[in-house]
């Protein structure tokens, strides 16, 4: 499967982000080893788990493009979820629990900065605001051009993920900022404990929210309300259709979507009539959502009118897959 325009956008939007990752971590590493400043230092992990996310992501975008063969049918689409699922654990793990480790050993140990260890540390904050700043425009920036819908947007793992990356970073540098210029006021390391235990809660609270949707894609989601809804008014619409018994979806990739219909055709159609109407419905439903590129029908010819004296026979008129 050839990548998208899409895909190259959302891997430059990827890119941009690793880079003010990468610069960023080694900045707050190193200000907060000057410093011992416990935000700074918990920020610095927060962009060190960032960064292996992006690592994440791209492989994502790579493997997710793979053709489907004999042993995954349906292709590869499902990998942008595994590796977003990575992601939040790698939230959750490098920059969540080492955030509460930080708050929790500067309210034990205290932190003592000099005026110059604050000077340096706000310094590293405010280049990394607008590093975040900007790596959060990029990937606004795309969503706006591209016109996506938030359903759009929640379907895409890496944009999604990168969103929340990016929105987080810029409320932590925030917070890390307040916590150190009011550590500096009052002299009480308190302000960074608590901006670093604030810091944790955000990124655990980030990471849960991105693992829970990986999980319901890996398992099976069915697909939005939108595009049920308009596969639905299609096949109610169908002069052959005399009732539609059931409508499932499950959502493949990020433009790859399963939907199985079970249909009762009006009676009285042959063979080659139900084959050719099943041909155009699948071509209808193709065309109304793009992304529905595996579409299976169990049809079932309706029963004839009862007719005084003799009991209802309901026949299976045949199956029909779109390959």
């Amino acid at each position: 499967m050839s990548e998208t325009s899409s895909d190259r956008k959302t891997r430059v939007t990827v890119l941009v982000a690793l880079g003010a990752n990468l610069l960023i971590a080694v900045a707050k590493a190193a200000g907060g080893a000057l410093t011992g400043s416990p935000a700074l230092l918990s920020e610095a992990a927060h962009s060190v788990a960032d960064s292996f996310n992006e690592v994440f992501l791209l492989a994502a975008l790579r493997r997710s493009r793979r053709p489907a063969d004999s042993r995954h049918p349906f292709g590869y689409g499902k990998e942008r979820f595994s590796w977003s699922l990575l992601a939040a654990v790698g939230i959750f793990l490098t920059g969540g629990c080492f955030s509460f480790f930080q708050g929790v050993e500067a309210l034990r140990n205290g932190a003592h900065e000099s005026r110059s260890g604050y000077a340096a540390g706000l310094v590293v904050l405010g280049v990394a605001l607008a590093a975040e700043g900007a790596s959060l425009l990029r990937a606004l920036h795309q969503v706006r051009v591209e016109g996506r819908s938030a359903e759009t947007v929640a379907r895409d793992p890496a944009l999604r993920t990168v969103l929340a990356e990016d929105g987080t970073a810029v409320l932590g540098v925030v917070l890390a900022i307040t916590g150190m210029v009011l550590h500096m006021i009052t002299g009480q390391v308190v302000w960074e404990a608590s901006a670093s235990l604030a810091i944790g809660m955000l990124l655990v609270y980030v990471a849960y929210l991105l693992g829970r949707d990986s999980r319901e894609h890996l398992i099976g989601r069915a697909a939005g309300q939108e595009p049920s809804r308009r596969i639905r008014a299609l096949l109610d619409a169908q002069p052959e259709i005399d009732n539609v018994e059931s409508l499932l979806t499950m959502q493949l990739g990020l433009d790859s979507m399963l939907v199985a219909a079970r249909i009762d055709l009006t009676p009285g159609l042959d063979s080659e009539e139900i084959e050719l109407v099943a041909v155009r419905i699948k071509r209808s439903v193709s065309n109304v959502v793009p992304e529905a590129d595996q579409i299976f029908l169990d049809i079932t010819e309706a029963p004839p009118p009862k007719e005084p004296g003799k009991p209802l026979v309901q026949g299976r008129a045949g199956a029909a897959r779109r390959g």
